[in-house]
């Protein structure tokens, strides 16, 4: 058999790295006019979801209604070269939208500026393989959160059904003032928001309910069927449509009872850099200081954003059966925020709810987001007239039937029967959520780690006297932990009736760092100095070569511990005879651990 050719190998793997950096590469050669057919459903059925969804989140970031749409299309371009999920969408959300809301004081410079700096963390976590950071932020905190954000985005909105003005975008003013000035409701407004509430209601439930597309049944029914699905599927374009028109209606008449959107600039978004400085009316913000006023947000923005698009983007790649590549979602992501920020894009990540859509319409490739962002842009050079139309009412419909949803209630009733002190997470986060978005992931991120560290510092310790003191650490030992070790041991090898030695069992023990290495070697003094000895058993084979290059005066260690509990009853005698000698001994050699490096003793 011939030798394999060096050239042909380093080829091979070349082509697998550019396939891995550009995914569009590894199914493009396949693409097939089946595929097409079905990627122009999906793409279509999303773009008419996604254009009343961005004028409405745009709303909730605080922004002008044109940079949702400018903030929807980048993604749909950079995620078909660079995304490894056939189903997910990128583009602006509930979620981020009211985290822009927080840290770009809704202000589109800021925003715009958020989203290049979160694309260039983003980025720089892709290339640096850090996407195990995401991994830190438990499952409670995020459940928190998410339910935190329904219930403040939906009554955010609650002030555009009533038609009030001037109400304050803080929680708890917001509740005040909206139940102080409901006497100033607009009917108009109200009725038109609660029958735009039904409607979309309704035809969710009806989309939630349909049967599987008939095959063998007559051509009538399958149209009828069709028809229902695409009137349930595009929910949200045909209320907006028919707000809008009724809308419309009134104003030809000569009245208009409704709040509307008002005027939109029309035509595409300039390429251009983000601006780095704002003219403000008492003189130039520098990007410094736009950066400080940004603060935390630089480190919740993009991950939040990460954390979304891949939760999103593995739940579907389980559903459907492919694999994705976490690094690679976050290459993604970022470039899509850096070049969405040259179109005047806010922050976006992967939408649920559009992505659900995206899968359940048959999407066989991120091609599909090619047909959505194209009809992003027709909708901003042709239809921004119309928009014009649109009441206020509708777009907060809109709004509140996607984050009602993201409200869980069965998770706190789960974590009690599960695991009830993961509630204190998730109650933290949920409660300060509420006075400022920031705080409540934050908290709830700091909780959890406590959480987390906590097991480390004080492990389970299991200790039994069997004649010898048997002590059993139940996991790995850590430099936090190695404290709460020496007072177990001394306590209880003190308390004992008759000296006896002291046993270690380390069959659980897979890890150790030096702090324990030292804390061991002032262990060793300390039960010598009693006339007690301490034996080693069960050690895995890294950490005794660590005890071993340690070099620690009289370290003895066993194959299990009824050989160190024989071993030791042979040596007790002895042990307590060279007391004197080994409590007066001199120093070790420079190259052994020495004893005492803690500044305390163990308590005894």
């Amino acid at each position: 058999m011939p030798a394999p050719d060096p050239q042909d190998a380093g080829r091979c793997c070349s082509r697998r790295t550019v396939q891995k950096r550009l995914p569009i590469l590894s199914w493009l050669p396949r693409y097939s006019l089946a595929w097409l057919q079905l990627d122009l459903i999906a793409g279509a059925t999303v773009g008419l979801t996604v254009v009343p969804q961005a004028l409405a989140y745009a709303e909730v970031a605080g922004l002008p209604v044109q940079y949702g749409l400018y903030s929807s299309f980048m993604g749909c371009f950079v995620y078909c070269f660079l995304g490894t999920a056939k189903d997910v969408t990128l583009g602006p959300t509930a979620i981020m939208s009211l985290l822009v809301s927080s840290y770009a004081f809704h202000d589109p410079v800021y925003a715009v500026l958020l989203a290049f700096l979160s694309g260039c963390i983003q980025l720089a976590m892709g290339l640096l393989r850090l996407g195990f950071l995401l991994d830190f932020i438990s499952c409670p905190v995020i459940k928190g959160f998410t339910s935190a954000a329904s219930i403040t985005i939906s009554f955010n909105q609650v002030k555009n059904i009533l038609g009030l003005q001037g109400i304050p975008r803080q929680f708890f003013l917001q509740v005040y003032q909206t139940l102080r000035r409901i006497g100033e409701t607009r009917a108009g407004d109200a009725i038109l928001g609660l029958v735009c509430l039904v409607a979309l209601t309704g035809l969710g439930a009806m989309k939630s309910r349909l049967p599987r597309a008939p095959s063998v049944e007559p051509l009538s029914t399958r149209v009828s069927y069709l028809i229902v699905w695409i009137s349930a599927t595009a929910r949200n374009a045909l209320v907006v449509l028919f707000a809008g028109l009724v809308a419309y209606s009134f104003q030809v008449m000569g009245s208009q009872p409704f709040t509307l959107t008002g005027k939109i600039p029309q035509g595409l978004p300039a390429f251009q850099l983000p601006l780095f400085s704002e003219v403000a009316p008492n003189g130039t913000v520098p990007f410094s200081r736009m950066v400080q006023d940004m603060g935390a947000g630089l480190a919740v923005v993009p991950l939040m954003g990460l954390l979304e698009t891949i939760a999103i983007a593995k739940a579907f790649a389980s559903q459907n059966d492919y694999r994705i590549d976490p690094n690679q979602e976050l290459l993604a992501m970022g470039i899509t925020n850096i070049l969405g920020s040259f179109v005047s894009s806010y922050p976006v990540t992967g939408s649920f709810g559009r992505t659900a859509v995206n899968a359940q319409t048959g999407v066989c490739t991120p091609a599909g987001g090619l047909v959505t962002g194209a009809l992003v842009l027709l909708s901003l050079a042709y239809l921004t007239s119309f928009f014009y139309y649109i009441p206020k009412a509708a777009l907060a419909a809109v709004i509140i039937c996607a984050v009602v949803p993201m409200f869980d209630a069965g998770i706190f009733r789960t974590l009690w029967r599960v695991k009830r002190l993961d509630l204190v997470p998730l109650s933290v986060t949920f409660l300060l959520c509420f006075w400022e978005v920031q705080y409540g992931i934050v908290a709830g991120v700091l909780v959890s780690g406590v959480l987390l560290l906590y097991p480390i510092a004080r492990p389970p310790i299991k200790v039994s006297d069997r004649g010898e003191l048997l002590v059993q650490p139940g996991s790995s030992l850590h430099f936090p932990a190695i404290e709460y070790l020496r007072d177990t041991v001394c306590r209880h090898a003190l308390a004992a009736s008759s000296p006896c030695s002291v046993i270690l069992d380390c069959r659980h023990i897979s890890s150790i760092d030096y702090t324990v290495v030292v804390g061991l070697a002032d262990l060793l003094q300390e039960l010598r100095k009693e006339g007690l000895s301490l034996a080693f058993c069960d050690l895995q084979e890294n950490v005794l070569q660590v005890l071993l290059s340690a070099d620690l005066e009289e370290f003895q260690h066993f194959t299990s511990w009824q050989e160190a509990e024989q071993r030791g009853k042979a040596e007790l005698g002895s042990s307590r005879a060279a007391l004197l000698p080994c409590a007066e001994s001199s120093p070790r050699a420079s190259g052994r651990i020495q004893p005492g490096a803690f500044a305390g003793v163990a308590s005894r």
